[in-house]
């Protein structure tokens, strides 16, 4: 936490969410120490701020009132941290960073390795999830910058480019496509698929590239649905079918021969690789050197690998 009261933080999470569970797993606080900090701060204004009814809470009218205060008071806290730290030269603080699985499995950890030397008095909290709880995580500023392979439709969400990534077809070196050197896309719909979860990056991107080939996702045999890339490379070397995933995830894969991959006849099948972040939300001075450092480890990961 920053220096600001934390009992001013604990209530600001609480009534965002309305819920002391969220509060707690945001604040990285147990929560019996979130209701104690609403209760000392209740003590101290002498009234309720929250309503209690059935395991659901809301703000009471005082509740509300201090709400609109807290905001704008964490607002300047948050701002005088900023000028002090850009006055002393020193970057300070957590940054908390939502990635989507395949992202946060395969290409952060490299974007990564280096940070911490270069910014030792940094933290970085990363929580791994699909493009859609890392969207709904960025709209609830329950984190403060996010990475993702999916299309974000989000006017109040910034987009920035890390990468190009492709996505291609991966099968056991015995599965019948494998005799093929390029897959005419209509034989995909012949043998079991294995597929990542409904709400995926991946998935999404999947189903309008195949699409723009001419068959709809739910054509496909889908045998298997999973949450991870792991998952899908473990089922789909263990002969349970094809799939569809990033060649970001195959190094090891490859370098062993356990898969093989072949690309669509019919062409391509690539992706940006994006940083998204609020648009309006105060963003902190280690914020904005964490996203300019990420980028440019993409452009020498691009440039290492050829992805």
């Amino acid at each position: 936490m920053s220096f600001s009261d934390t009992r001013l933080r604990v209530f600001y999470s609480v009534a965002k969410h309305l819920s002391f569970t969220r509060a707690a797993e945001e604040l990285y606080l147990t929560q019996p120490a979130v209701t104690f900090q609403i209760r000392q701060l209740e003590e101290h204004f002498n009234t309720r701020l929250f309503d209690r009814h059935h395991n659901r809470i809301s703000l009471t009218e005082a509740g509300q009132l201090v709400f609109n205060y807290a905001d704008r008071i964490l607002e300047l806290y948050r701002e005088t941290e900023k000028a002090i730290n850009e006055m002393t030269g020193v970057t300070r603080g957590v940054i908390k960073l939502g990635a989507t699985t395949t992202l946060g499995e395969y290409l952060l950890p490299r974007i990564l390795s280096g940070y911490h030397d270069g910014f030792p008095g940094v933290q970085v909290r990363l929580t791994v999830h699909n493009t859609r709880m890392v969207v709904r995580k960025l709209e609830d500023a329950t984190i403060d910058i996010g990475m993702v392979e999916g299309p974000v439709n989000n006017k109040n969400i910034v987009v920035a480019p890390c990468m190009e990534d492709e996505l291609v077809v991966i099968m056991a070196p015995t599965h019948p496509l494998a005799k093929l050197d390029d897959i005419p896309v209509q034989r995909l719909k012949e043998y079991p698929f294995v597929s990542r979860e409904e709400g995926s990056g991946t998935r999404a991107v999947i189903t309008e590239q195949l699409g723009k080939f001419g068959i709809q996702y739910e054509q496909l045999d889908m045998i298997l649905e999973m949450g991870s890339t792991e998952s899908i490379k473990a089922a789909v070397e263990g002969g349970v079918g094809y799939s569809i995933v990033s060649m970001i995830a195959l190094r090891k894969e490859l370098a062993l021969n356990t898969l093989v991959i072949r690309r669509i006849k019919e062409g391509s099948m690539k992706r940006r690789l994006n940083f998204v972040y609020q648009k309006q939300k105060f963003r902190s001075k280690a914020v904005e050197e964490f996203l300019a450092y990420a980028q440019g480890e993409c452009v020498k990961i691009k440039d290492r690998t050829g992805l």
